[in-house]
């Protein structure tokens, strides 16, 4: 057998090989969907050969028996999983190749199936063997050795991300969406298990769950379940997590189901994990509903919109308190915001232990949305409900497919009460270290650099890089400012003209145009208050005329009739209603947002008044919660807490480069006219 070294990307080039038996005769589109499941296929079935020979004979002996023959199997097996065929890829032969592999795959324990059922494995065994390939392939990988003892678990998923981002980059498909990065995978792991090395120390063998709603491969869960078995070193029982995930898409479920069937808790070896890997969409169709967790981790895909599960999301919005989705609804475009608050609904309760979680997230979640919209009614929900704990500003150009700025979020109900109240913003986007290109990805935060915010985290303390920030400091009132209509009505000929575009003149009979047009008459010519055309009316509908007509006050007819000769006046007097209140102008509508801790008076007085003396605040312009004047908004401004100011460079210097420039242009020219 071939033993891997290297990399796990040198790993997952020498499978990858084999994609070069398949050129002429499949597109290389296709080779993905090939290569990936012999290898899911190939990584049980090393597990499994020390105990084959086992299986067959208590297959043999207890098949006909009363006996739970799935129990006896397990057990021998060691694993939750075993395959009963006679077959393995390297004794199929050559003459009976498909249906010698179909047998194969049949024999698989139900949970060990579904792995090649989502990958729709038995077409391509039909395609390969019509191609003549299907003997060749297999024992090409019956040659490689995957067994856990030669390839890790940590290392074997690297090698299925690997190929993902292969098989992706062929097919087009965003597969890196999948993935995150391992850098940032150490990192989330490490902010959300640390904090707790002296609960571990101090409840040796401690169970505790995890769980990831986005999980695609396993990589945040497998590498969880690794950083609390290191533990070992320090404690003699170290922890136990039971890892728990959703995943959308069918092949990487796949293979994160394939991933938990080899691992193993120490303290319940023969407990299936893979049971706990469920696939559909985690906001539509939460597999885990009324189920909480002691450490939650993910990586949810960006800018990804949420229409799909519009309907579902909507309904559960609806039910308040009782589903996820309470404080609001993000924009259809970009659901993230959705998984925060599912995460933050998945916290283990403070009675239980309590929850802490780590989600990555783009820059949009921090200010997207105004007061009073779903985005910052979110924000409103955690922070005042004190669930943001601490939020780290990561590097550009450390994900596969985006170099735009990222966040990590971490989430918890159980804050010391140093943190209570407070949210810890850390500045880590000068730690970084290059790397080479893989794909957008050209920089990444090593050992050094993650200690580094470890120790920043584990201080919660005010620096250069770290900010200890009172909650109520991301929040604001969003004020509306009115100003009073100053207008005056004029009636002359050629706004007399106009009425005749107006719809509601338009739509009078001749003979009550004819009327009011002979009401008018005596006005022609003349300035009136604003006032006047609510007078005008009701007292003209009052005449003996105006009754043997049917006539009434109509609001219609006298909104148009200052529609018609309204004429602002900016040094005219206020427009004031019959309770003396002023009639604000609606074109001067304008609106402030105050911080949340200044009073909106002293503010308004400050900020506003200076400019616009006549400007008043309106009071029926309130929150929908507290009831007060001015909305509420939250909106968290990284820049505005780590901005360093550089001054301007000096003209001279500028002036300068200018030169050197304009003479090198010069030069070149030169050069062009010899």
């Amino acid at each position: 057998m071939t033993e891997f070294t290297g990399s796990a990307a040198s790993q997952a080039d020498f499978i990858w090989k084999n994609a070069e038996d398949l050129w002429g005769d499949f597109k290389h589109t296709d080779f993905g969907k090939i290569i990936l499941p012999f290898t899911l296929l190939r990584r049980p079935e090393c597990v499994l050969e020390p105990t084959r020979e086992a299986v067959q004979e208590a297959n043999k002996n207890f098949k006909d028996s009363d006996i739970d023959l799935d129990l006896i199997l397990r057990q021998t097996t060691e694993y939750p999983f075993y395959n009963t065929s006679e077959y393995s890829l390297e004794t199929l032969g050559s003459t009976k190749t498909r249906q010698n592999l179909e047998d194969y795959i049949t024999h698989f324990s139900d949970n060990a199936r579904v792995i090649f059922e989502e990958f729709e494995f038995t077409n391509t065994i039909i395609r390969l063997d019509k191609a003549g390939l299907l003997y060749k392939i297999c024992n090409n990988f019956a040659g490689v050795e995957l067994h856990p003892d030669v390839v890790p678990d940590r290392v074997m998923s690297n090698i299925y991300e690997h190929l993902i981002r292969r098989f992706g980059s062929e097919v087009n498909e965003g597969a890196e969406d999948f993935m995150t990065p391992r850098d940032i995978v150490h990192l989330a792991t490490a902010l959300i298990l640390d904090p707790d090395d002296k609960l571990f120390e101090d409840n040796p063998g401690l169970i505790r769950t995890l769980y990831d709603p986005t999980c695609g491969t396993g990589g945040f869960l497998t590498d969880a379940m690794n950083h609390v078995s290191e533990y070992s070193n320090h404690y003699k029982i170290p922890p136990v997590l039971v890892p728990h995930g959703q995943e959308l898409e069918p092949e990487t479920h796949a293979v994160c189901v394939a991933g938990m069937l080899i691992r193993r808790l120490e303290s319940d070896p023969g407990r299936d994990l893979s049971k706990n890997i469920k696939w559909g969409s985690t906001l539509s169709n939460d597999q885990f509903a009324n189920e909480r967790f002691h450490y939650c981790l993910s990586n949810p895909p960006f800018g990804k919109k949420w229409e799909k599960d519009k309907n579902a999301v909507e309904a559960e919005h609806k039910l308040g308190a009782l589903g996820r989705f309470a404080p609001g609804l993000p924009r259809i475009n970009d659901g993230s915001m959705l998984f925060l608050m599912h995460l933050a609904s998945k916290l283990e309760t403070p009675k239980n232990g309590g929850g802490r979680a780590a989600i990555v997230l783009s820059g949009s979640p921090l200010f997207n949305g105004g007061a009073g919209s779903g985005e910052s009614e979110i924000r409103r929900w955690l922070l005042e409900n004190d669930r943001v704990e601490a939020i780290v500003a990561m590097p550009t150009d450390i994900f596969f497919r985006t170099n735009i700025a990222t966040y990590l979020w971490i989430l918890s109900n159980k804050k010391p009460s140093n943190r209570q109240g407070k949210v810890q913003l850390i500045n880590a986007t000068g730690l970084w270290s290059p790397i080479k290109n893989e794909g957008n990805k050209r920089r990444m935060i090593n050992d050094d650099h993650r200690h580094q915010i470890l120790e920043i985290y584990a201080a919660a303390e005010n620096n250069a890089l770290s900010k200890m920030v009172d909650y109520r400091t991301f929040a604001y009132r969003r004020i509306k400012v009115l100003r009073p209509l100053r207008m005056v009505l004029v009636l002359n000929e050629e706004r007399l003209i106009h009425l005749e575009d107006e719809k509601v003149w338009k739509k009078l009979s001749p003979k009550l145009k004819a009327f009011w047009l002979k009401q008018l008459e005596p006005y022609k010519n003349s300035v009136q208050k604003y006032q006047w055309a609510e007078a005008f009316v009701k007292n003209t509908a009052k005449t003996d005329e105006a009754r043997v007509l049917k006539i009434k006050p109509n609001k219609t007819l006298i909104k148009t009739l200052i529609n018609v000769f309204g004429e602002k006046d900016p040094e005219g007097e206020p427009v004031t209603n019959a309770n003396g209140d002023f009639v604000p102008d609606t074109e001067l509508t304008d609106y402030e947002n105050v911080p949340y801790l200044e009073d909106i008076r002293d503010y308004f007085a400050r900020e506003v008044l200076p400019h616009v003396p006549d400007a008043y605040i309106d009071e029926g312009f309130t929150d929908d919660k507290d009831k007060e004047t001015g909305r509420v908004g939250y909106e968290i401004n990284f820049n505005r807490f780590f901005y360093q100011y550089q001054p301007p460079r000096k003209l001279e210097d500028i002036d300068a480069e200018l030169k050197a420039v304009e003479a090198d242009i010069a030069a070149l020219l030169a050069k062009v006219a010899e």
